[in-house]
């Protein structure tokens, strides 16, 4: 989920104190850790959702076109192949002839 939340700083500074607290610790770290995560992670407000997977689920096509249907925008970046991507992109009910696509395709980084 990609979210956001106003924190004052006084807040966030006593957040990461306790934060860094939890980092330091030799015993049970990891569930401090998530303690203290979970204590700033309340109140946020929903910007969008990400989801990584290598097959197609049940139901994504029925999910997909409902979120379309609510006016939920959604974006795709993949590492596949470009075609396979669109061939997926149809086959969940993501894209359809009417579907812009601006595809960016770059063989290096410079």
């Amino acid at each position: 989920m990609l979210t956001k939340k106003d924190v004052s700083q006084r807040e966030y500074d006593s957040w990461n104190y306790k934060w860094e607290q939890a980092n330091l610790q030799t015993e049970n770290r990891d569930e401090a850790i998530m303690s203290v995560a979970a204590e700033i992670e309340t109140d946020m407000t929903l910007l969008g959702s990400t989801a990584i997977e290598d097959r197609l689920q049940d139901d994504v096509q029925e999910t997909i076109v409902s979120l379309k249907a609510a006016g939920i925008k959604i974006w795709v970046l993949t590492g596949d192949k470009i075609e396979t991507a669109i061939q997926i992109g149809h086959s969940t009910g993501l894209l359809n002839e009417e579907t812009a696509l601006h595809k960016v395709d770059a063989v290096s980084f410079g």
